[in-house]
């Protein structure tokens, strides 16, 4: 029983007021709730009158909580949440999956688990949506607001549900011929320490990638000579193709080039093999008919990855 009065203008702007809060953007809240940034600056707007305090600091080129605001959202983001769970609980009931499925992926996990399906689920699914963040950075779902993720095995939480639902994949040292015919085939991976190389750069942590091997069980790495260095592994295939360097990257970026003949792979006895991607999603949270429907359809699904050629040609 609720002894105080429930007034409805209180409930009114909350969603939004969380939106905007996890987003730092009108614009970006605006798009995950199907509204336009003005609608959700009104919303705002009439929310802090409502509360008689400013929630939100703006600039021409931010929007960041005021202390008072980082308050409020410490209390009602749960109280959100909670709503939110209760409406995809309800929807448990319905036969036919619908609505936006948000799902936070790296690049690898969009181009051999999502990108060859998205056609034939969304023809099949005609009610349900989807948005992908493509981020390689490990997030917190919820606070997100994604539906659920999709990274390697070994760093899924474990107190997450997890469906395995990419192939086997490995790392690949890679070449053009004439780079190879240059600076000689390696027989070793000290051998690359004088060729020139291709590195990439972890965006969230900055770090340079440590090129990783294996013999005999036991793993080992080195860091190359770079003659380049980005943080964009579709770049780095590019670089390779036009003969700047030797790159190290995973097996479904340069498979589909090494058959066409456009790349040649090295040190094959040496390469790691890479844990299963796999799509995870909060423990607590029931599976929604449209996440159920999604899974259902990787499982069955059949084929070999999408390559790269496309986007490099």
């Amino acid at each position: 029983m609720i002894e105080k009065e429930m007034r409805q203008e209180n409930l009114e702007g909350l969603v939004a007021f969380v939106q905007v809060a996890e987003t730092r953007s009108f614009s970006g809240a605006a798009a995950r709730m199907g509204l336009t940034p003005s609608a959700v600056s009104q919303s705002i707007r009439q929310l802090e009158q409502r509360v008689g305090i400013a929630l939100f600091t703006r600039t021409t080129r931010s929007v960041r909580l005021t202390e008072a605001g980082e308050k409020y959202l410490q209390r009602v983001r749960p109280a959100v949440l909670e709503l939110d769970q209760a409406a995809d609980a309800l929807g448990q009931t319905n036969a036919r999956p619908t609505g936006t499925l948000r799902l936070n992926v790296p690049r690898v996990a969009h181009m051999v688990v999502l990108q060859p399906i998205l056609r034939s689920f969304l023809d099949v699914y005609p009610e349900v949506s989807i948005e992908i963040s493509i981020d390689s950075t490990l997030i917190d779902l919820v606070e997100g607001g994604f539906d659920a993720g999709i990274r390697y095995s070994d760093i899924v939480e474990r107190d997450m549900n997890g469906v395995q639902v990419g192939p086997a994949m490995t790392r690949r040292v890679v070449a053009t011929a004439e780079h190879w015919a240059r600076y000689g085939l390696p027989s070793t991976p000290g051998d690359l320490l004088t060729h020139r190389c291709i590195g990439f750069r972890y965006k969230s942590s900055g770090a340079l990638e440590r090129w990783a091997f294996v013999q005999d069980g036991k793993s080992f790495s080195l860091s190359p000579t770079n003659a380049l260095v980005v943080n964009d592994v579709a770049s780095i295939v590019q670089a390779t193709l036009d003969g700047i360097g030797a790159a190290y990257v995973t097996s479904c970026y340069v498979d589909g080039l090494v058959e066409r003949g456009r790349l040649v792979r090295a040190l094959d006895d040496w390469m790691p093999s890479l844990p299963a991607l796999t799509l995870y999603y909060p423990g607590r949270r029931g599976v929604t008919p449209k996440l159920r429907a999604l899974i259902d359809f990787l499982k069955k699904r059949s084929g070999e990855p999408a390559g790269l050629d496309a986007m490099l040609c």
